[in-house]
């Protein structure tokens, strides 16, 4: 200790003497020449210090007794560091002087006086950095300062709190934990470095191209995704025949080129106060970079067993424009190929002969002993796109800066569908003899771009005035299809559809700082918001879903009255189609305070009118308290709501899938259409919650942190797809409504209440291990429980037909269809132009509940999946990276044989870690 004492002493002495040897240099140090992206609130001097490291990269050196008591101005613009420095240092008589390289030292007049000065005064400032060499300058920073603390946005209107700061848990992903995670899209790293996130792999029919993902157990939409705090639109797509998010239409997160990210930050807890709908689970926030770097990518990689081929192309480059402003492009292009993970097909391919293809008499077909059953073709869709996103600012004023950001999208993914038998009243054997399955093609064009002015009225007072507007369209065609009733003159290839999604929001943000005397000013957030929401169903080509009436007068299936429309997903008819919007407004009011050191309260309330369901008021409150440096209680209580969604109104479309092992067409039906509303159906109202969260904060050392947050939210009326209604109740009602093509159908209800418990615990740990390098420890998990406490009783209507509205499968879906819990336990260790990135995920059990038959629930034992990712910088700016992706190629559990679809679903679709097996890649990253 008394060595310690020592060197930060001679630091001490070295800042504030300023010896002519360093007041003698003339010429800054190159890194203090560079121009970035500086966005600093006024605050105190020493955490606006602190934000200057971390946005420049620069070490500061300064005298905390000296800063202790001073508050900076706003800093915001593309200037040089030494420039924004100076601002900050305005009108004090603090000096700056190297002190090293990439080191800067802040002194006072050499006339005044430190012997009062305790040598630990002086407080280090910087940038943490993977790999960052050790301190080119003999001190070290006060015990228990996390000066490398990254700055959150997210679940605060503060711009000055540190993740260790928050006052509810919240994890921070860098560009660098993104790069390093060895995925590829947004979905997947959010999957892979967040234990509370999970991500659900599977879908049929329009849905397989949507992929969701799960916060603390809750539904995709019940997650709100922000981009540069600003709300992110939803797909329009609706995730209707998939596993544990069926239902949902959640932000299309792979529509986001990662490259783009400057840093990703996941707030979880209950934000609906805050930011508005959807925020029930919680937040994600996706800032965009915004300064003048620029790099480049090269991805290719195959799966282990064959397919699942991968490139991507990614370029992002920033350029100053103007007198401190800024433009940064990035471009995202990649394909995936299509992966086959599907068994032999078992199933009878032709009638028996001489014989209706019903019966179970007569003689076996000669080719059935020869038929080649290998047609299944289930798996990972093949995928190709384009994503690209800008971020731009540019001054107006000293005290105004306009700014523009959003991303443009399109892709193309394409799957095979299950197969139809070459004799099956669902094929024209004149048009496939062999039999077909069919080939769905989804087609996405998404943008969304905001706009807006912020500025400062004065130093105590900002606003943010913006608008946005989103657009996203997915239209639907099928090859290798057709519609049976049309006989031998069916097209093969449909023109199914379209779905339009579009938003449009506006926000005016207000903050202002009042002293009143206590340890820090009231910080007071006012707001407004406007949304309007529209969407619209495009009908397909007649051919897609009309009713032909064919019989065949020969073979097997003469007499039979052929299934009508295409096959697989049938086409939006007339009556589907339609447009249909909604609007809202709301006000929030955000209130936080440090009443006294170590002690700090939040209140937030907010309050929303819907045009179609009418208004709802939610609230929350804070509290964090850090009885001793290092130790920190934090905990919240808030209400929380969402709104249902367009897509769960309007809906209406039909598709064929597996129903207890047979493909039979069924259809979704809108709550307000005549043939929902005789099922019992009624108008859909918004979800309500109520959230719990209490937790820890551990910071013994600057390089070791631990938070430990316990969790309970409870959802009122939550927003559920019924499950699959069938029998002569059920068929007499479509056709009474004109549906007389489907077998069944389900519709959205607020049927149930569910209650979700659960722990969060993440720890870090920065080690500097000499001459062995640096390295970034990391373990993390999650534990979570959802229960059903009470179920709505059947509607009336059905109460005779044995039928359930929410039955075995759509409760095992939320209470066992996620992983019980989850482990991550992560290595990133770099030296010098080498690193190694070594992470092990435990996956708990996870059960598919089959609907009626507890015996055929279909488990998912836990399992260990390790990725590794191997790097290596060739020289400056160019690194050469290996790595694998599941690098031991395991797989879940198979399926029964029974519940297999004929081999199509050879692997159990509820895995966590998809069931393509490992993925294995090199990577080229150059940096400019």
């Amino acid at each position: 200790m008394r060595i310690r004492h020592a060197l930060a002493g001679f630091a001490l002495a070295t800042c504030l003497v300023l010896p002519t040897e360093l007041m003698a240099s003339s010429k800054m140090d190159a890194t203090l020449s560079q121009r970035h992206k500086f966005d600093i609130a006024p605050q105190p001097l020493s955490s606006a210090l602190r934000q200057l490291s971390t946005q420049s990269g620069v070490r500061i050196l300064f005298p905390y007794d000296e800063v202790a008591s001073i508050r900076s101005r706003r800093v915001q613009g593309w200037l040089s560091t030494e420039d924004a420095l100076e601002r900050l240092l305005a009108g004090t008589a603090l000096k700056h002087s190297e002190a090293g390289v990439g080191v800067v030292a802040l002194a006072v007049p050499a006339n005044r006086t430190v012997a009062h000065r305790s040598p630990l005064a002086v407080q280090l400032a910087q940038v943490g950095v993977a790999g960052a060499s050790a301190a080119p300058v003999a001190m070290a920073p006060a015990d228990g300062d996390d000066a490398s603390a990254p700055i959150i946005v997210t679940g605060t209107r503060q711009t000055t709190r540190t993740v260790a700061e928050s006052l509810a848990p919240i994890d921070v992903l860098s560009a660098k934990d993104l790069e390093a995670s060895g995925k590829q899209s947004v979905r997947d790293l959010l999957g892979t470095l967040v234990p509370s996130i999970n991500v659900s792999n599977s879908g049929a029919g329009a849905s397989f191209a949507v992929k969701t993902l799960s916060l603390r157990g809750l539904a995709g939409d019940q997650l709100l995704v922000l981009v540069n705090g600003k709300r992110r639109h939803n797909t329009a797509t609706l995730f209707i025949n998939g596993t544990t998010q069926n239902g949902q239409s959640p932000p299309d997160l792979d529509l986001i080129p990662s490259s783009a990210i400057e840093r990703i930050e996941v707030l979880r807890d209950g934000a609906s106060a805050q930011y508005g709908s959807d925020a029930i689970a919680g937040v994600v926030n996706i800032l965009l970079k915004n300064d003048a770097s620029g790099s480049a990518s090269f991805l290719g990689g195959a799966t282990a067993d064959g397919g699942g081929e991968q490139g991507r192309f990614q370029i992002s480059k920033g350029f100053g424009i103007g007198d401190g402003g800024h433009v940064h492009f990035t471009l995202d292009a990649f394909l995936q190929g299509r992966t086959y993970r599907s068994a032999p097909n078992p199933g009878q391919f032709y009638a028996r002969v001489g014989q209706l293809y019903s019966s179970a008499t007569g003689v076996l077909d000669p080719r059935e002993a020869t038929v080649d059953r290998d047609v299944n073709r289930g798996g990972q869709p093949q995928v190709s796109g384009i994503n690209f996103a800008y971020d731009l600012s540019l001054p107006v004023s000293d005290q105004v800066e306009l700014y523009l950001f959003g991303t443009a999208s399109r892709r193309h993914s394409d799957a095979w569908l299950t197969y139809r038998f070459p004799d099956a009243p669902n094929n024209i054997p004149e048009l496939f003899p062999n039999g077909y399955s069919p080939h769905l093609h989804i087609y996405d064009e998404d943008f969304q771009t905001a706009a807006g002015l912020r500025g400062d009225l004065s130093d105590t007072f900002h606003y943010d005035l913006s608008s946005s507007f989103s657009r996203n369209w997915v239209k639907y065609r099928e090859s290798s299809v057709i519609n049976a009733s049309l006989g031998p003159a069916s097209p093969t290839d449909m023109y199914i559809g379209a779905v339009t999604s579009k938003e449009w929001t506006t926000n005016l943000d207000l903050q202002k700082t009042v002293d009143l005397g206590l340890a820090e000013p009231l910080l007071v957030a006012l707001g407004a918001e406007y949304r309007w929401n529209g969407y619209a169903i495009g009908a397909g080509d007649p051919v897609s879903y009309i009713d032909g009436g064919y019989r065949s007068t020969t073979g097997p299936n003469a007499g039979v009255l052929r299934t009508s429309g295409s096959q697989g997903v049938t086409g939006f008819p007339l009556s589907s189609a339609g447009k249909w919007s909604r609007d809202n407004w709301s006000a929030y009011l955000n209130l936080e305070q440090q009443v006294v050191e170590g002690f700090e309260v939040a209140l937030a309330g907010r309050h929303e009118d819907y045009s179609d369901f009418g208004t709802t008021d939610t609230g929350k409150a804070s509290v964090r308290i850090e009885p001793v440096r290092g130790l920190a209680l934090r905990g919240t209580a808030s209400t929380g709501f969402r709104a249902p969604t367009l897509q769960q109104q309007h809906y209406s479309s039909a598709s064929t899938i597996n129903v207890g092992g047979v493909l039979l067409p069924v259809s979704a039906l809108p709550v307000d259409s005549a043939a929902a509303v005789a099922l019992g159906a009624t108008a859909l109202k918004p979800e309500k919650s109520r959230n719990l969260s209490a937790g820890i904060v551990l910071t013994p050392t600057p390089r070791l942190n631990i938070t430990v947050d316990a969790y309970q939210i409870k959802i009122r009326d939550r927003i559920l797809l019924s499950e699959t209604l069938q029998g002569p109740l059920v068929r007499s009602v479509l056709a009474a409504a004109g549906i007389t093509s489907s077998a069944g159908g389900f519709y959205f209800s607020n049927a149930a209440d569910t209650r979700t418990r659960g722990l969060d615990v993440v720890s870090t740990w920065r080690a500097a291990l000499g001459d062995w390098g640096n390295a970034l420890f990391s373990l993390s998990a999650n534990f979570n429980k959802t229960v059903f406490t009470h179920v709505d009783a059947v509607p009336p209507v059905l109460a005779n037909s044995q039928l359930v509205l929410i039955g075995r499968s759509k409760q095992g879906d939320f209470t066992k269809g996620t992983p019980r819990d989850k482990f991550i336990a992560n290595i990133l260790w770099t030296k010098g132009p080498a690193s190694l990135n070594l992470r092990a995920t435990r996956y708990g059990k996870v059960t598919m509940v089959h609907p009626t038959t507890p015996s055929l629930d279909a488990e998912i034992d836990p399992k260990v999946i390790f990725d590794l990712e191997l790097g290596m910088e060739l020289r400056k700016g160019i690194k050469l990276t290996a790595g694998a992706n599941n690098l031991f190629n395991s797989y879940p559990d198979k399926l029964p044989t029974s519940l297999q679809g004929n081999g199509f679903s050879l692997y159990n679709q509820y895995s966590p870690y998809g069931t393509s097996g490992g993925f294995y890649y090199g990577r080229l990253n150059f940096e400019f």
